[in-house]
């Protein structure tokens, strides 16, 4: 029998702005935070059903760390695939 995972309302309203507000789909946003789609996909209903954004609870200050934090994770992550890319070139080139 599965266990069953538990997450904090933060972590929903993170994921659910992730979805809301980054143009990414449901099942990209679900699998990159490791979360089912239909999971995802309930928590954003219901944010939606209850008219509630959770940007609007943060401050402008918040704002504009959180859209910098968005743009260093992108470039972390394009980074990391590069470097990833290269190792396995390596790896081949090796007798």
């Amino acid at each position: 029998m599965a266990t069953r995972r538990h997450y904090t309302q933060e972590y929903k309203d993170q994921a659910v702005s992730l979805v809301l507000n980054s143009g990414r789909t449901r099942a990209e946003v679900a699998k990159s935070i490791g979360v089912h789609e239909m999971t995802l996909g309930k928590w954003v209903k219901k944010a939606e059903d209850s008219g509630r954004d959770p940007d609007d609870e943060l401050s402008e200050s918040e704002r504009a760390e959180l859209e910098r934090l968005r743009k260093e994770n992108s470039t972390l992550r394009m980074e990391r695939d590069f470097a990833k890319k290269v190792a396995a070139w390596f790896a081949k080139e090796q007798p």
